[in-house]
Formats: structure tokens, C-alpha cells, sequence
């Protein structure tokens, strides 16, 4: 287990956080995909949502979220994204994120976690599975940009 610390992002965590997001962009072979800057998320701060891994005061992982309703059971919360910087990952790190996220939505009473998972990435498929989540393989993503 690696020494790190997680923790509520705060605005001067910003730039961090988006050099996270354009590794893990590159991760996914998207990188064009990404047109959120550091400025917008500043100017979004009171509903972006995110906890940050540090060691040795660098930051080297991520999970953005967010609380949402769904119909059919109600308030929960969203992963958006879950970052870990390679040279981190299998250190325990991306669990500690994921435990911290359900602790959240626990004290807030949220009835369950939802998150995606590319159907390519076996390991982190592994990796959720071990968490005890349930892989959906029914729902096809829909989204239209404004």
C-alpha cells in the first residue's frame, strides 16, 4: 500500500486535476474528446465534484462525480471519471477512491453508485467486479453535445 492521502478537491487543484484528464483521455485514444478547460471548471465549481489522491505533495489520481435521481431507486451518485496515473496503479490507490466515493454517497443517502466502464478494459471490468459491482452489458451510452 502506497503512502497517499485522499481528499476533497479544491479550486487550486484544478490544473492537477486537468493534466489527469488529458492522460486519461490519451488513455482512451480520445483526446479530441476533451474541451473542458481549468477556466470552466473554475466558473463550475459549485457543482463539479471531485476527490484527488496525493503523495509526496503531487496529486495522482482523480474521481469526479456528481448526485443525481434515478426513477427506479432514487438519489445516488455518478462517477463520472476515476484516474489513477499509471506508475500508481495496483497499489490500492483506485480502491481507495471507489471506497470514499461509497462512503460519501452513504452518509448522504444515496441508494446506489453508477459508473461506465469500456467494454476494451478487461482490467478495470477485474477491478469493479472485485468490488462487488454488477457489469451491465444491456445499456448503450447516449449523449448529444449543446
Amino acid at each position: 500500500m502506497l503512502n497517499h492521502h485522499v481528499r476533497q478537491a479544491t479550486e487550486t487543484d484544478f490544473n492537477a486535476i486537468h493534466a489527469l484528464i488529458m492522460e486519461l483521455a490519451a488513455f482512451v485514444k480520445m483526446p479530441e474528446k476533451v474541451s473542458i478547460t481549468p477556466e470552466q471548471m473554475i466558473l463550475d465549481k459549485d457543482i463539479f465534484k471531485a476527490l484527488v489522491v496525493e503523495h509526496e505533495n503531487e496529486i495522482i489520481g482523480f474521481a469526479s462525480y456528481y448526485y443525481t435521481y434515478f426513477s427506479w431507486t432514487g438519489k445516488s451518485i455518478y462517477i463520472d471519471d476515476i484516474y489513477v496515473k499509471d506508475t500508481f496503479r495496483g497499489k490500492g490507490i483506485g480502491t481507495d477512491l471507489m471506497q470514499h466515493i461509497f462512503e460519501i454517497g452513504r452518509k448522504n443517502n444515496c441508494k446506489k453508485v453508477r459508473w461506465q466502464v469500456s467494454n476494451w478494459n478487461s482490467k478495470a471490468i477485474a477491478f469493479y467486479k472485485i468490488l462487488g459491482a454488477e457489469i451491465n452489458q444491456v445499456e448503450v451510452n447516449c449523449e448529444l453535445m449543446l
